[in-house]
């Protein structure tokens, strides 16, 4: 845990699931940047925050623990930027309801008065979120977005431009950035091109061919990536009524390719991105007749599922948490695919081969084996006892 001052007060927060082998705090110099102007930093006005306040992709609920005061609406696709949210209000003796919180696939507030957005690592996300809620910016609207400088880049200026109004930005600070944009009454209004379809090449067992749903801020959402593509050509092969968790699902062609596989079994699609699993969703109905059995969660890892209640988990695990790379996110989802699988489950995992998964999966589960493996990419079973 680490202590955020501004010049108000401090506010104690730590990411979500907190974990004490993480160094990684629950906010960086962006998000301070963007603080200290809201306070009127550098001889700037202080921002009026007494009208309705939308803060978009707060990624650990830093900002909007802050700003609990002024009953902001934050926005996220992040369900673990949800939980990080709700537990940093309640360790700095806040209320959960002082910030409402909306998911990316919610209906945005009708009227904003502040809009402040941290800038995603996803350019495609941020195009949709812009795109939703531009019909409620106004020309008095406040929009200041914020980022590291890394992280901005002309295509990221240009968005902003083209959807909300004339934008500038400031100048660089401990290696952050604010965007400023001004809503343009000439600015045209036009729905977001999201979500992308495309077919599946041929080749790929099952899934060949198939058409996928890819909402924004999918990764790889306008193809198909290379670890996913080597993951479905070494699949178990199993027949009856087995419960199959498709674990990061992303846009669930991994567990469409499982379920079409054997029609017996039932598919549990988890992520915790409300964009993935809506996307997966809708892949799977696509793709599958009405007696197809599956469920859709949007969740931190397996920890809702009752332990020992599955039979095989599928898993291609992220390996960055934003811009940091981290085998945190790995490592927890190794350890609940452990306690939800029954005895005799599998987990199956792609990844690549210098993450070193396999040394992980043996403290874990005691054993692994190697599936299959090419120069970039390793498969590798490891077995609840």
């Amino acid at each position: 845990m680490n202590r955020l001052t501004t010049s108000g007060a401090g506010f104690e927060l730590t990411r979500h699931p907190e974990d004490p082998r993480d160094p990684l705090r629950a906010w960086d110099a962006a998000d301070e940047y963007l603080l200290r102007r809201l306070e009127g930093a550098d001889g700037a006005d202080p921002v009026d925050l007494s009208g309705a306040v939308v803060v978009v992709g707060d990624r650990w609920g830093a900002l909007s623990t802050v700003l609990a005061g002024h009953r902001p609406v934050q926005i996220t696709d992040s369900c673990l930027a949800q939980r990080a949210t709700l537990a940093n209000l309640g360790r700095n003796g806040m209320e959960a309801d002082a910030v409402r919180l909306l998911s990316a696939r919610d209906t945005p507030p009708d009227r904003i008065d502040v809009l402040l957005v941290r800038v995603p690592k996803s350019l495609a996300l941020l195009e949709d979120q812009l795109h939703r809620l531009a019909p409620a910016v106004h020309p008095g609207t406040v929009v200041i977005g914020t980022g590291m400088v890394k992280e901005i880049h002309t295509s990221t200026l240009k968005l902003f431009e083209r959807i909300i109004g004339p934008t500038r930005t400031s100048l660089a600070v401990k290696k952050a950035r604010l965007i400023f944009c001004t809503p343009g009454a000439g600015t045209p209004r036009t729905p977001s091109p999201w979500p992308y379809r495309y077919d599946l090449p041929e080749g790929l067992g099952p899934v060949s061919g198939r058409t996928v749903t890819n909402h924004a801020g999918i990764f790889c959402a306008e193809r198909l990536d290379i670890g996913t593509r080597f993951f479905l050509g070494h699949l178990p092969a199993r027949s009856g009524p087995d419960r199959v968790v498709d674990l990061g699902c992303g846009n669930g062609v991994v567990g469409l390719s499982a379920a079409l596989a054997n029609p017996e079994s039932t598919v549990t699609f988890v992520d915790e991105s409300y964009q993935a699993v809506a996307s997966a969703e809708e892949t799977f109905r696509a793709n599958t007749g009405p007696d197809a059995k599956a469920e859709f969660v949007v969740a931190d890892g397996l920890a809702e599922l009752p332990p020992a209640s599955v039979d095989l988990v599928l898993n291609n695990p992220p390996f960055h948490s934003h811009q940091a790379t981290t085998d945190a996110t790995a490592r927890t989802m190794f350890q609940g695919a452990r306690d939800a699988l029954r005895p005799g489950g599998e987990l199956w995992v792609v990844g690549n081969r210098h993450l070193g998964y396999h040394t992980r999966l043996r403290r874990i589960f005691g054993n692994c084996t190697t599936v299959a493996g090419d120069p970039k990419f390793v498969v590798l079973r490891a077995v609840r006892r």
